[in-house]
Order: structure tokens, then sequence, then C-alpha cells
């Protein structure tokens, strides 16, 4: 059996999940697999998860496995091992309340898949399969991929009102996907975006970061379309609304960050930091008597906006430290020489200097063509002087000095800020030229 361009010879259930689904139909349940993995084996992808709705009870499911975990026994779910793998076995309900905008105050468990699959947020997530029973899909899920459509299940109010999170799903799926969210989704993402206030920041920023990396990170700019980032990231807005009068720029702040974003590979700490470049641009803006906007200043307070977005988006310390670095020294540009590189190593960081580079490189693409090859061409240089460094291993931090404290020390310098400051003196003759990072040398004239 095929229908259109996906079907249900695309779904192979894995031994552990169709085992699950077995024991459960022979004692008289409906199962199936359910959800994500459905639509990612219609698209011919690899599905992460197999979750599993049935009509048996909590107590039937733990009855009949001897390996479970009572996940989420109050919403009906058991977690079932088998195989090595963990699959979830959630029994069909329908959702009561969200006075939270996020769970349900209560649940109802119900005979019926459809009331079930009713309670999904998306069409092409609302459907299930088994072999024996084939594909159920209740609202049209399987016509929708076929169009390239995210819809709401049933009323798209109710939905969003369920659960806020869904609004940036919606963006999030659609960016992932290359798909178009239909109308009436979108209006009801327009009416409710304030209410993603409610939802906590760990939840928003996962949904941001898999939106930045999917391959059409350009979705951030229906985001705002719809509100969105006016409520989890309101200093994007402020870079749409502040245009760039210069002839190094074609686009407005924001739209100049989302074609940037698009140029660089899909790394997370590469496209937050790219997200954040140019945020002090608004603050920073001037314009002169010729009418020529200027931004002086504006990586030093992109970098403290960054810190700010990255701590209300609460990602974690290492994340935040590497994206406000780059930001911060976005606009950097060494001098063309190997000294002026190395010194540039010691200043943005080793671990960064290689995202510094990409960072540099999708700014420039993003530009206007205004002098862009004479950039290109500069960033070409730096990336070989650093490449030929890396070769022959020239030392760029403290940690590949030929001499180390203890041997200041040894040599009768005092402990204390003189040890610091000698060999940071140590470093800099170093970085000028690698051929005095030697131990008897840096001793004999630094001591």
């Amino acid at each position: 059996m095929e229908d259109g361009k996906y079907g249900i010879r695309n779904i192979h259930i894995p031994p552990g999940a169709a085992g699950i689904l077995r024991v459960l139909e022979d004692h008289g349940h409906e199962a199936f697999v359910v959800g994500g993995c459905v639509r990612d084996s219609l698209l011919g992808r690899e599905p992460h998860d197999w979750d599993i709705t049935t009509s048996a009870r909590p107590e039937e499911v733990k009855a009949l496995f001897r390996r479970t975990i009572d996940t989420g026994l109050k919403h009906g779910t058991v977690t079932i091992l088998a195989g090595g793998e963990a699959y979830e076995v959630t029994t069909y309900r329908v959702d009561g309340e969200y006075l939270d905008g996020r769970h349900p105050s209560d649940v109802t468990f119900t005979s019926s898949l459809r009331e079930d699959l009713l309670r999904r947020d998306f069409t092409i997530n609302a459907m299930a399969y088994s072999d024996s029973a084939g594909l159920q899909d209740c609202f049209g899920g399987l016509e929708d991929l076929e169009r390239g459509r995210i819809r709401a299940v049933g009323d798209p109010v109710k939905r969003f009102e369920e659960d806020a999170l869904r609004i940036m799903r919606a963006v999030r799926f659609a960016a992932q996907l290359g798909y178009e969210v239909e109308e009436n989704t979108v209006a009801a993402m327009k009416a409710l975006a304030p209410t993603l206030a409610k939802i906590s920041a760990e939840r928003i920023a996962a949904e941001l970061e898999k939106l930045l990396v999917s391959p059409h990170p350009e979705k951030l700019l229906m985001a705002y379309e719809c509100g969105i980032t006016a409520v989890v990231l309101p200093e994007f807005d402020r870079c749409m609304e502040t245009p760039q009068n210069n002839p190094h720029h074609q686009y407005n702040v924001g739209v100049h960050t989302v074609r940037s974003i698009m140029q660089a590979r899909p790394d997370r700490v590469l496209r937050l930091a790219i997200l954040m470049h140019d945020f002090g641009k608004p603050q920073c803006r001037t314009t002169d008597e010729n009418g020529v906007d200027h931004f002086y200043g504006h990586p030093e307070v992109s970098a403290g906006l960054a810190d700010s977005a990255a701590r209300r988006l609460k990602l974690d310390n290492e994340t935040r430290r590497r994206v406000v670095r780059l930001v911060k020294f976005h606009d950097n540009a060494p001098r063309l020489t190997k000294p002026g590189v190395r010194k540039a190593v010691i200043l943005i960081g080793e671990d960064l200097f290689p995202l510094y580079l990409e960072v540099k490189e999708a700014d420039t693409l993003a530009q206007s063509l205004y002098r862009r090859q004479e950039k290109l061409d500069f960033l070409a240089k730096v990336r070989r002087l650093y490449e030929e460094i890396l070769r022959d291993r020239d030392c760029l931090s403290l940690r590949d000095l030929a001499v180390k404290g203890d041997d200041l020390m040894a040599a009768g310098v005092p402990e204390g800020k003189e040890v610091g400051r000698i060999l940071r003196k140590m470093l800099q003759d170093v970085l000028d030229e690698p051929a005095h990072n030697n131990r008897d040398y840096l001793l004999r004239k630094y001591v």
C-alpha cells in the first residue's frame, strides 16, 4: 500500500518496539508507534525515539512486561526496557485544562486513538502506525507532509493555549523541514505569542538552538514577524528596527544577522555567536553629516548584551563564555604577519580562533559587495598564516613557554605577581620571534 510520495512501507519498526506492540496486541489491546518516529520514517529519516501509544491502562502494561519503569503513571506513561533500549508506552488519554500554559492539570484515559491524537500539536506529529492496522492519520498529516505544511491539530488557538512552547515548535519544525506554516496556525501564533512569557528559559533556549542549527535558520524572520522574538529575544527585534545606511551593508542589522547565520555551518556555538554579534549596533548607531551610519564600539556593547541574553536563556557557562568572547572580538583585524596573528590567537583564545575566522567570514559574506573580495582576501591570508603557525607548532600560550613559574622561582624571582609579569614579557617576546622560546635564552634575558 502506498499513498502519494510517502507511504506505510517506509516505516520499519525496530525489533524492540515491534515486540512491545505484538505483546500488547496479543493480549487484546490496541498499540501503535506514534508521533515523531512515524513522521521521520515517512520522510525517510532515522527516528531517534520510538514512542508507543496504547489502549492498555498503565497497570495492564506493567503486568505484561518484566522490566518497566514508572516514568509518569499519573499521565499514563510506563517505560519498557527491551532489546537494550527504553521505550515510552503511554495510554490513550484526553488532557484536562492547561492552567499553567504547559502541563494539563489532569488527564483522562480513553479507549479512542483519535481522541489521543487530537491532543497532539501538529498534524505531521499526530499519526500512528502498526504493522497490523497500518497508518492511522485522522487529521491529514500525510497530506501536510506532501504539501510541506505545518498545521495545528484541530483548533490552533486551543493547541497553543495548552502549551505556548508549541508556537516556537511550529517555527522550529518549519526550519528543520523547510516547510511553510498554515495561515490559521500562523494567525494563532501571532495572537498568542505573548504567552511564551510563561515558558521556562531552558525550553525556550532549546527550541531557539534547534532553529538556529537547522537547514533553514532564516525562519528566525518568521519568529520576528509572529512576535515571538519580541518575547524571547528582544535584542533581535531592535536589530530588525535598525537600518545600516553604509556602503559596507545592504540589509538592516537583523536581516544581516540572519544572512550571516545562513553562511555558517550548523555549529551551535558558532551560530549563537553570529546571532548575537551585532546586538550592540542599535544603541551604537550614529549618522554623520553625509547620512552614513556608523557603529563605533559595537563589539564591546554587543558582548555585554550577548552575556545578558545568554544568562537570561540560562545557557551553560562554557557556551556563554565562548559566545561572548566571539562576539567581543568578531571585528578584530590582526596584522598580516605571523607575530600579528599569534597575538590575535592569544587575545581571542586558542580554542576560539578557528571559530572567530568562521564568524568573520560569515559576517563578510552577508555584507554588501563593496570591498567584499578585499575583506575575503585579507581573511584568507590570516587563515594561511594561522595554518603555518600551527604547522610550525609555534608557542601560542604560557602553557607552551619553555620557562615555567617554578623555573623563575628557582632562579630567585619571588613568588607572586612578579613571576606572572616576567612570564607575560617572555611570551610577548616569543610571539614576536618563536625561535626565542628557549629556556636558557629566556632566563638569561629576563632574570
